[in-house]
């Protein structure tokens, strides 16, 4: 526990270097980056945005499996909602090949 949250704190000081330097902020703005701005006003300290950082990082793929487990359930059980969402991929994306 002790060696993740230290891993954490490395990472968050990272972005927060990186934010720092970048020219062009809207291109780097991810949920890490409002944590930190958040600090940075005083809304949040240094130990919330680590408890939150960490908390992304170990929940996050368990919650997004089941979310999209339940997603893809939902779209097989209702076949107009899927063609739906065919066209509207076909009309943004067109004949590009699409890409992850």
């Amino acid at each position: 526990s002790k060696d993740l949250k230290g891993a954490m704190e490395i990472l968050i000081e990272q972005k927060r270097q990186k934010l720092s330097t970048v020219e062009k902020l809207d291109e780097h703005m991810d949920f890490a980056s409002q944590l930190i701005f958040a600090q940075n006003r005083g809304d949040l300290t240094a130990e919330n945005v680590n408890q939150c950082v960490l908390e992304m990082m170990i929940a996050a793929p368990d919650t997004l499996s089941v979310t999209l487990f339940f997603m893809l359930i939902l779209i097989a059980e209702h076949p107009t909602v899927e063609e739906e969402m065919m066209r509207e991929i076909e009309t943004v994306v067109g004949k590009q090949e699409l890409q992850s």
